[in-house]
């Protein structure tokens, strides 16, 4: 019997926090432009309109609370390359004089899997 890797689990985790969060702004509004857009510089989760504004969207999933919550895994690292990855791509999709901002959602499960909190937190980062 094979033993899952754990980047595994972690990257499965991911992606049912992405999409949990994907639903959660298609809901409100958002129209979904692009998922994990990845350049040399990283890559986001997901790229969205609102309205006119661009939105460039961290996720971040925790199950459970050994790890902590999701705001506290966002590093100062980590939103500096958020500014730059949304920077290229209104370079490289040639829409630099767009209105865009960068949200964060905090997708919060139980230990098996279920929804226990998920929040938005709009402009985390000004441009």
């Amino acid at each position: 019997m094979k033993t899952p890797r754990v980047g595994t689990a972690r990257q499965g985790l991911g992606r049912r926090g992405e999409q949990l969060a994907a639903r959660y702004l298609e809901a409100r509004g958002y129209r979904i432009v692009a998922r994990n857009y990845h350049c040399s510089l990283g890559e986001v989760d997901l790229v969205a309109l609102d309205g006119d504004c661009l939105v460039f969207v961290e996720v971040r999933t925790r199950r459970g609370d050994d790890w902590g919550t999701p705001e506290e895994s966002v590093s100062a690292v980590k939103q500096r390359k958020l500014v730059q990855v949304a920077e290229h791509y209104l370079a490289e999709h040639n829409v630099l004089d767009s209105d865009w901002r960068i949200d964060f959602v905090a997708v919060d499960l139980d230990v098996r899997g279920r929804l226990r909190r998920l929040e938005v937190v709009r402009d985390v980062m000004a441009p």
